[in-house]
């Protein structure tokens, strides 16, 4: 009997302590993915024994280690209620960041970049009757906003290996994951803004150009360490990029040409959304702009700033996600 690819459910659930099965529920912990979903159950490293035989032909070689991954896109859509995360907050925090969802004022969830303390989580992947497991999961993420096109994170994990199971696919429960605002017009609240700062969950000063959106990639060092002792998922360091296209008038393309040059760097803000709820903001102190190209929108002159560095300001900020 054939086995249908639409058949899968992915699981996700934190957990409380690394590298133990957080035993994710479909009823509570389903994920739902869009777009780029690619698991791999077994990523094998090879010990090669080189074997010298007295003729041509290849020499097998011996397991060393393995892990499992999987790469997916979440929409990036809010909870629609102030100061609740939305469902993908816990992915995030797998991915290096905390998740403040304390007594902010005004209510509101904030998530920065970590160096330490890192969490790690279960994945449970269902694929037609064979569930594959990934524990003691790490990630890193990248963050889509592109006009006329739905908000994104693309994800991509790592975590140990476990053999595959026979399992029915559960009941899926997805009707919690709320779908996202177009990146639109009517939509954006706040365009790319250069200059600006950020405190108490509002975005002050600076220049607002209009944007067809943007692309910020946190660059997690993402490896799968092992030794005699261990085996387990790391993030050891981070190297964040970004990359927006901009309309510029003439003296704005003059003055970031020379900001360029001059190795000046700026800040970024950009919000989606307007209401209490369902409004996301995004900030980034310092960022180095390394260049930029001229490009063609339906026949207007654009400028894209591809690459640009990502830049710790004052250590642990160099991205910052609210939900408001």
């Amino acid at each position: 009997m054939a086995r249908y690819d639409k058949n899968r459910l992915l699981l996700f659930k934190l957990e409380a302590n690394p590298g133990t099965d957080a035993n994710p529920a479909a009823a509570s912990d389903c994920i739902l993915f869009v777009d780029n979903f690619d698991p791999t159950p077994i990523d094998p490293t090879y010990a090669q024994r080189n074997i010298q035989f007295p003729y041509f032909g290849a020499s097998q070689d011996l397991l060393a280690a393995s892990c499992s991954r999987v790469k997916f896109s979440v929409e990036l859509s809010a909870s629609g209620v102030a100061g609740v995360t939305a469902l993908w907050g816990p992915l995030l925090q797998c991915a290096g960041f905390s998740l403040s969802t304390g007594l902010l004022l005004p209510t509101r969830v904030e998530s920065w970049p970590l160096s330490r303390y890192l969490k790690t989580g279960t994945f449970y992947f269902y694929d037609d009757g064979v569930l594959t497991k990934l524990v003691g999961a790490m990630g890193s993420v990248k963050l889509t906003a592109k006009h006329k096109e739905t908000p994104k994170l693309e994800f991509e994990f790592v975590g140990a290996y476990s053999n595959p199971t026979a399992a029915a696919n559960p009941t899926a429960a997805l009707s919690l994951w709320k779908p996202p605002a177009a990146v639109a017009k009517a939509n954006v609240s706040q365009d790319i803004t250069l200059g600006c700062s950020y405190a108490a969950g509002a975005l002050t000063g600076g220049t607002t150009f209009g944007s067809f959106g943007i692309e910020v990639d946190l660059g997690n060092a993402l490896k799968y360490f092992t030794s005699n002792s261990s085996e387990r998922a790391e993030i050891t360091d981070r190297d964040a990029k970004c990359s927006f296209e901009l309309e510029l008038s003439e003296a704005q393309e003059v003055q970031g040409a020379a900001d360029i040059f001059a190795n000046t760097t700026t800040s970024l803000g950009f919000t989606l959304g307007s209401a209490a709820g369902s409004k996301l903001m995004l900030y980034m102190p310092m960022i180095h702009r390394r260049g930029y190209k001229k490009t063609n929108r339906d026949g207007i002159r654009t400028h894209t700033f591809d690459g640009c560095t990502v830049l710790p300001k004052s250590g642990n900020d160099e991205v910052v996600l609210i939900q408001l």
